[in-house]
């Protein structure tokens, strides 16, 4: 991934207590990233060394695979690793693309899991060339377009999840997960929806992927079917705690109705979309002008994340909650997705600093995990002002703003865009195929 290479690497961050086998020292001007716990990762990643050269600005990173035996130098802590290890929350990276190797130095810094979506794999495969070859051998096999693009999809989690896996595996299925989409198109198809989502798990075929399935009105019912299936979903585009509520019951719903005697490899993550929510909200406050709305700016979505925190609480909690826990069931864990910030005049961690709490995830893109790494500070801020959050989410209803609409919209706002990211990558295959001279189908 051409982004990763540029991910700053801060100053050593001192620690007397680091789990697992990985040890680490202050980065050296030229270093080779070793993963120490040699019987978990040699199966997975084969006998290759990641070779680390600071040779480009502050703290740079340009990968390269070398097959040089040794011992090596050993990784460098991250904020990242305080993140999970002091705060509860893990670290995901909102991006995914060939080669997948570009992760394995994310994992050494600190990354636990992978999500993906249809705007992140039109980026991908539209401006590399890195698929080609795997293409130009579907379309010569009589694949159409849209079924050669599931198997360039299906191929990239597949190997992020192969890279994912000691983790997985080192939680006992609590984390390392990768997500992939069912296709957009599908937002408004219950049963279209639940197919889809069984398919994928099935082509996939790793203990650690997550499907993805959109938190429309529509597919509840199709979340609540996968995991009464013992399908584990990420639940994708949630904007309003309304919404967030009614994810979290068809998760339980489907618990319930898994007829599983052992629930514990069923498990998922509700991604509350953070960012999105200040842009819409800030427009309608301008709009509004007055200096009591104009003071709100940038204050709606991380005050809204906490009181869906407070009602994660209460949903996992309580007889119901603990029947199933006696049956082996995990929380469905919050996730803040949509963490970069959109207006420049925000501090870059706005969306990742003040929603650090235990059993949460934050995915990243490269901008929101490149700050957070320099200069982030872990501390367990999701509920420490939780009067605030509810007097900001207050103040905004009594100005007149309409959260049911605001999560209505965005909602028609993110189904739409990734309709128009997963249409423009089948153009762009088409034109693709065109241009490697293949028949088009």
């Amino acid at each position: 991934m051409a982004s990763i290479s540029k991910l700053v690497i801060p100053s050593p961050v001192s620690s007397s207590s680091v789990s697992g086998s990985l040890k680490f020292r202050p980065l050296q001007p030229k270093c080779l990233i070793d993963f120490h716990s040699r019987d978990v990762f040699n199966a997975r990643v084969s006998s290759s060394r990641l070779s680390v050269r600071n040779d480009v600005g502050r703290g740079s990173l340009i990968v390269r695979c070398s097959q040089l035996e040794g011992n090596g130098s050993q990784i460098q802590r991250t904020t990242l690793h305080d993140l999970y290890e002091q705060g509860g929350q893990s670290p995901w990276y909102d991006n995914l693309c060939r080669p997948v190797t570009d992760l394995l130095p994310l994992i050494a810094s600190g990354v636990r899991g992978v999500t993906s979506n249809p705007a992140i794999f039109q980026k991908a495969i539209s401006s590399s060339n890195a698929y080609n070859d795997q293409f130009r051998e579907l379309v010569q096999a009589g694949k159409d377009i849209e079924s050669a693009y599931w198997e360039l999809v299906v191929k990239d989690i597949q190997d992020a999840c192969k890279l994912f896996e000691p983790i997985y595996d080192e939680t006992d299925g609590g984390d390392g997960y990768v997500s992939v989409e069912v296709s957009p198109k599908l937002a408004d198809d219950t049963v279209g929806t639940i197919e889809a989502a069984k398919w994928l798990h099935k082509v996939v075929n790793r203990p650690n992927v997550y499907i993805k399935i959109p938190a429309t009105a529509p597919c509840i019912p199709s979340i609540k079917e996968v995991i009464s299936l013992g399908i584990s979903v990420n639940v994708t585009l949630i904007f309003s705690i309304s919404r967030y509520e009614a994810v979290i019951d068809a998760y339980l719903d489907g618990l319930e109705a898994s007829g599983l005697s052992d629930l514990s490899r069923v498990t998922s993550v509700a991604s509350f979309f953070v960012s999105r929510v200040d842009t819409l909200i800030d427009k309608l406050l301008e709009k509004i002008g007055t200096p009591e709305a104009l003071d709100l700016r940038g204050k709606a979505a991380v005050a809204q994340a906490a009181l869906a925190y407070q009602l994660y609480q209460r949903k996992f909690s309580g007889p119901r909650w603990e029947a199933l826990v006696k049956k082996g069931a995990k929380k469905q864990r919050l996730l803040w997705a949509s963490t970069s910030v959109k207006n420049p005049a925000y501090p870059d961690t706005l969306y990742v600093s003040p929603l650090v709490g235990p059993d949460t995830v934050s995915t990243m893109p490269d901008q929101a995990l490149q700050a957070f790494i320099d200069h982030g500070v872990v501390s367990r801020t999701i509920d420490s002002n939780v009067s605030e959050a509810e007097g900001i989410y207050s103040a905004l209803e009594k100005l007149g703003i309409d959260w049911g609409y605001v999560g209505s919209q965005l909602e028609l706002e993110g189904v739409d865009s990734f309709k128009k990211s997963f249409d423009s990558l089948l153009d762009s295959l088409q034109e693709k195929a065109n241009s490697l001279k293949l028949v088009s189908l």
